[in-house]
């Protein structure tokens, strides 16, 4: 596969790396700025909290009109508030997209100036008595509450969140990314204002930058920016605690009953061996488009097409933590034949029943989901960031051909100790509402 991009990276201070993939194919250029650290349940909602404080004001720009007039003037960029869950890395930060410099009148920096911006949101925030403002933390505490109960008028989405929640409960991967209600209510502008300064001077940062400027520029603009971060020491990215086997056999199970008008069944899988020392990321990418992440696969061929036994089922695989999940929606009365059946067909790839249709599908897919992600600024940055948490690390174009290169006997080994560890099931009262 042709590159069509170019990748540098530079250490910006001790602890911040820069990772610049330079291409000329976009129009806009983007800039992902990453505080990463441990998932854990006493810090998750303050973890989650804090770059929504700091986007509503810095000492700059003091309040949310005067920045988003200021994103107005630099022809309409958007610095918006992330945070993510990586395996158990919370990720938190910002992400910014701009106009290209190339295609600016009169030779103006927007990049330059949009670095600037999101400097002054990171490094010096709009302070009250030495604290971040009370007025700002309690909005967003409200705003953050509000998107945590939220979660359960998706129930498909909460149904995954309850299934890691009950499986991964001892480990911090069962932590949500936004934390809970109570960890919320308990925020004062003392602990979020330590949450802040701890996190600039210890937790490790990685930037991506997209576009076409030259790595040399953009990281001499965010060594500039950078250059009043307080003393930092070189920090790694904290490691993901990988359980290779299900602590009980037979899985555990777990039932809730909620107003659905149709059941959710959600299997979680240990992988394995898998996962051993260096595992083999091509081919899990296959071994779960074979097994359920499209329309060509096993699961939404035999389970929701030929059976009729859901209506819907797929596959994910969490590359970071070990781990696989199966999603799916049944009738009430269908729950225990579906989950034999999705069982079944994991059975019959270990057992190498694998047609050559399915693995050319299954690999069309997987290198068609690379190509897709490259052919947006933001999937180029959310490939590359994704690149720095595994243990083996793979340019995009690379995986793509590693991918092609994966062969039955590959899959089979790869699948041979997946296991089931914890199966949770989502029942409805009857007469209620209508869900996804």
């Amino acid at each position: 596969m042709k590159k069509l991009h170019t990748v540098f990276t530079d250490s910006i201070a001790p602890g911040i790396t820069l990772t610049c993939v330079k291409t000329d194919k976009f129009k806009t250029g983007c800039l992902s700025v990453n505080l990463v650290g441990k998932l854990s349940r006493e810090t998750a909602a303050s973890f989650a909290l804090l770059p929504r404080v700091l986007r509503r004001g810095s000492s700059e720009l003091p309040d949310m009109e005067r920045i988003e007039a200021a994103l107005d003037d630099l022809y309409g960029a958007r610095v918006e508030p992330m945070v993510r869950k990586k395996g158990e890395l919370h990720c938190i930060g910002f992400y910014a997209d701009f106009p290209d410099d190339r295609f600016i009148p009169g030779g103006e920096s927007v990049l330059d100036r949009t670095v600037n911006l999101i400097g002054g949101i990171l490094l010096s925030p709009d302070l009250l008595d030495g604290l971040l403002r009370s007025d700002y933390i309690e909005s967003e505490k409200n705003n953050l509450i509000d998107d945590i109960r939220a979660g359960i008028n998706d129930k498909r989405g909460y149904s995954l969140d309850r299934l890691v929640e009950e499986m991964c409960a001892g480990e911090a991967y069962g932590v949500n990314r936004l934390g809970d209600e109570n960890g919320v209510g308990a925020i004062t502008p003392e602990l979020l204002t330590d949450v802040y300064r701890n996190a600039l001077s210890g937790l490790r940062i990685e930037i991506i930058y997209c576009g076409s400027e030259e790595p040399e520029r953009v990281s001499s603009v965010l060594r500039r920016t950078l250059r009043s971060l307080p003393g930092r020491v070189d920090t790694e990215i904290p490691k993901t605690q990988v359980i290779l086997y299900p602590d009980k056999v037979p899985p555990r199970r777990f039932t809730e009953t909620l107003d659905v008008t149709q059941s959710k069944l959600v299997v979680g899988f240990r992988l394995g061996r898998a996962m051993k020392d260096v595992p083999d990321y091509p081919a899990l990418l296959v071994l779960n488009a074979v097994y359920g992440s499209g329309e060509t696969s096993k699961l939404f061929l035999n389970v929701r097409e030929r059976l009729s036994l859901c209506y819907y089922v797929s596959s994910m695989i969490e590359m970071h933590k070990g781990i696989m999940l199966v999603a799916s929606g049944v009738a009430f009365s269908s729950h225990e034949t579906a989950l034999s059946e999705i069982l079944a067909q994991l059975g019959h790839i270990k057992n190498g029943e694998i047609s050559e249709q399915e693995l050319i599908a299954a690999k069309r897919a997987v290198v068609t989901a690379i190509k897709s992600a490259m052919d947006r600024p933001t999937g180029l940055v959310e490939l590359y960031f994704d690149s720095l948490i595994p243990a083996v690390c793979y340019d995009p174009a690379e995986l793509c051909n590693e991918v092609e290169n994966v062969a039955p006997d590959r899959i089979v080994e790869t699948a041979a100790e997946i296991e089931p560890d914890s199966i949770y099931l989502l029942e409805g009262k009857g007469g209620g509402d209508s869900d996804p």
